[in-house]
């Protein structure tokens, strides 16, 4: 005869719980869900001009920000209390006014600051927008191409990284590899592999008119956007745009190639390596920007490498899975794992030549 434990299961050996702790994270959740909603209302606040508005007139009233932005009253309302609950802007009880902190205001209204961030929030609510179609593909192993997300991924993307090019590219990155800086001066020829919207190529060429630039991505609708920037800035001239993947772009030998924020979205990041070494003038150098990571999933628990991670989860990894090989190094894949990758493919020598709280710049020769 047997006798049965009326115990469950599930409670067997279960650990006391402290309620301190379990109410300290349900309210911590809470925060997390407000600064999900949060993501919407600053792509919200930026698409209709709120933050503009409230750094030029300072403190108004829900009243008037709908005036002067032509919005109905009362989401101007609650798009602002939600704005002062989260700290964002400052509210006063007794004007019933919000005002938005000069710090703030350079945050998220002046486009050519380093530190620039509705981009930031637009791809990320892009991302998101997005994930049922990520939760899918998880559930095979598939992948999710780049070019199957929506716009605010694409122009997010380009608004996210741009500020920090511009800050840095020119005047930081490049004098920081060896040799590279007069060859451009004097004229070089340069290949942008992964532009996307040709943000980066674009910068170099107003920098130095003597080189000639070849921008390649394999997603055609980002290579037309980059056409069209590179005409805008009137150096159409002496840069070319390519519908190319970055095993496949031609135009070499070149002098300098570069990869920004993109080596981890491909497929075969090996093959890409080789193809570079292939076009690669025997002196060129290889310039990778990736974002910044530590080789140990323990170096990226920290809120820049949270971000990534989920970038990485609903955005890059997808993205390498749906092309061939599908290696999916990770947006955090760290400096070792960018040298093993660029030294089996025959390059021999690799350095971080530069960081930021953002990026890893990693300089890569024969």
């Amino acid at each position: 005869m047997t006798t049965t434990d009326p115990t469950p299961a599930t409670t067997q050996g279960a650990p006391e719980i402290d309620m301190d702790v379990l109410m300290g994270f349900v309210f911590r959740a809470v925060d997390e869900v407000g600064a999900a909603l949060n993501t919407a209302l600053v792509v919200m606040g930026d698409k209709l001009g709120y933050y503009r508005l409230l750094a030029a007139h300072g403190p108004l009233t829900p009243s008037r920000l709908a005036e002067l932005s032509d919005t109905g009253e009362h989401y101007a309302r609650e798009w602002l209390n939600a704005q002062a609950a989260g700290g964002w802007v400052t509210y006063d009880p007794a004007a019933r006014t919000y005002t938005l902190p000069p710090e703030h205001a350079v945050a998220l209204t002046d486009e050519t600051s380093p530190v620039y961030l509705p981009g930031f929030f637009q791809i990320a609510h892009g991302t998101v927008r997005d994930a049922p179609g990520i939760i899918e593909a998880a559930r095979s192993g598939d992948g999710v191409g780049w070019h199957e997300h929506n716009d605010d991924v694409h122009t997010g993307c380009e608004r996210f990284f741009r500020p920090g090019y511009h800050a840095n590219l020119v005047d930081g990155w490049l004098p920081a590899l060896e040799g590279v800086v007069p060859k451009l001066t004097t004229g070089g020829r340069v290949a942008d592999v992964g532009c996307g919207h040709g943000a980066s190529t674009v910068l170099m060429a107003q920098a130095f008119p003597a080189s000639l630039f070849v921008g390649s991505d394999y997603h055609d609708g980002s290579v037309s956007t980059a056409r069209e920037r590179a005409a805008e800035a009137g150096v159409d001239d002496r840069v070319r745009f390519e519908t190319a993947a970055a095993t496949e772009f031609s135009g070499g030998p070149f002098d300098l190639v570069t990869t920004f924020d993109a080596l981890h979205d491909m497929g075969d990041p090996i093959g890409a390596a080789q193809h570079v070494l292939a076009n690669l003038a025997e002196d060129g150098t290889w310039m990778i920007v990736e974002p910044v990571a530590g080789d140990a999933v323990e170096d990226n628990l920290n809120p820049v490498g949270r971000a990534y991670y989920g970038f990485s989860t609903l955005l890059c990894t997808p993205s390498s899975l749906a092309q061939d090989v599908g290696m999916a190094l990770g947006t955090q894949a760290g400096p070792a794992r960018i040298r093993d990758v660029v030294t089996t493919a025959g390059f021999t020598r690799f350095r971080i030549a530069a960081q930021t709280p953002f990026n890893n710049v990693f300089e890569v020769r024969r």
